[in-house]
């Protein structure tokens, strides 16, 4: 059963690449009715990402264009035409929300910032998106997640361990889709402060804000001692119970337990070796901080003993808290993954059966049910226009004067 917490709220998106269109699926996904604008001939460039070096020689279903429009119409209008900037107009005034990536530059050139819109609908929320936030001197900076959010927002050189050769980089979209489950979450604030004064409001999320919030304990440790939260190798870390372990076959496993001694009896049972309960070393959370690099390799030289699937049923068994350290592979098979409904199905015409990404809040105990397609370039911009009082002569005269495609 598909959620309905936003039925009957339009959405009107002008959004591209990643970020700001993943609020637009997100809402979608929360049963609101979201119509993104796009250019006749460029269109989002996310949909020419898997032929512009993302997956070389990838073919078939687009993953990106999917996870971050499904659910979506899409209208093909060119906003820098009078013909196409009425159309927008047209849109918006019967909105609840607007969602947007642009540039202020580009919204005022083209005449669709907070101003010109609310002056057409002053009920309408406002939400845009930002690399480097609405003030300061940069915040009219282009800004990519890779870039504002993982780069400037420090996330890369907290995660790059010391003395690496080189930082760590970043997956696809991984700020953008953080950033953009926020900017969700301002617009349904917003409607609900409208429900209480009729008034749109804007909603302002940015890339660096979002890497700030994401990384708040280390920028608190940062601002207030001028120092960084101390980091640990594997091998030296204060809690051992709390530290990545090697299986017999060559996997990852991460223990969790961060009341060492709550946990210790159990972790021992899990372990096999009851001859650590007797060594003084390992008497204590104390003694095992006071001697963690021993400790540690002795629990290395255990794990070794076994493989992953054997310490998963002992580890379990003992209510030690525990995970495997997955595959992204492994994380969409995984049975928790499937029970809660986190993949969304979805089929394609051409390539068939594929999966798209659930967005992570559910309400009410209901999940999104199924992956409704992005569209095609273009695919609903006569049924919209219908919609919205445009007779077929009138549409004629737009694809005639380019405004629409």
């Amino acid at each position: 059963m598909a959620l309905r917490a936003l039925s009957g709220i339009r959405v009107v998106e002008v959004a591209e690449w990643f970020f700001m269109p993943s609020c637009g699926t997100v809402l979608a996904d929360w049963g609101a009715e979201v119509i993104k604008v796009e250019h006749p001939t460029r269109g989002d460039p996310l949909r020419g990402l898997l032929t512009s070096g993302m997956l070389p020689g990838g073919q078939g279903v687009n993953y990106m264009v999917e996870h971050a429009n499904r659910g979506k119409r899409s209208v093909a209008v060119d906003l820098g035409t009078p013909g196409g900037h009425e159309v927008l107009c047209r849109l918006v005034a019967r909105a609840d929300v607007y969602v947007t990536s642009f540039l202020p530059a580009a919204r005022q050139r083209l005449r669709i910032d907070v101003e010109h819109l609310h002056a057409i609908n002053p009920r309408l929320i406002y939400a845009k998106g930002h690399g480097q936030g609405q003030a300061g001197p940069d915040r009219e900076k282009a800004g990519f997640d890779a870039a504002s959010f993982w780069s400037r927002g420090g996330i890369a050189m907290r995660l790059t361990p010391p003395g690496a050769d080189a930082p760590v980089m970043q997956s696809a979209a991984f700020g953008d889709s953080i950033g953009g489950m926020f900017a969700a979450g301002g617009v349904a604030a917003a409607l609900f402060e409208r429900e209480r004064t009729g008034k749109g409001t804007t909603v302002d999320v940015s890339l660096l804000g979002t890497a700030a919030w994401v990384l708040a304990p280390d920028l608190l440790a940062a601002h207030l001692y001028d120092a960084e939260m101390p980091r640990f190798p594997r091998t030296e870390n204060p809690n051992p119970l709390v530290n990545s372990y090697r299986t017999r076959d060559g996997r990852w496993l991460f223990c969790n337990m961060l009341q060492p001694d709550r946990y210790w009896d159990g972790f021992v049972a899990a372990l096999g070796h009851d001859e650590l309960r007797t060594d003084p070393i390992f008497e204590s959370a104390l003694a095992r901080y006071q001697n963690r690099t021993a400790v540690i390799a002795r629990i290395d030289a255990i794990f070794l003993e076994r493989d992953l699937a054997e310490w998963a049923e002992r580890l379990t068994a003992n209510d030690c808290v525990w995970a495997p350290m997955q595959t992204p592979a492994e994380v969409a098979r995984d049975v928790q993954t499937v029970a809660n409904g986190y993949l969304l199905p979805g089929e394609h015409p051409e390539h068939g059966a594929f999966h798209t990404v659930a967005s992570p809040v559910q309400l009410g105990g209901e999940t999104a049910g199924t992956s409704r397609r992005a569209p095609e370039l273009g695919q609903d911009t006569e049924a919209v226009l219908l919609e919205h009082g445009y007779t077929w002569e009138d549409i004629a005269q737009l694809k005639e004067s380019s405004a629409i495609g």
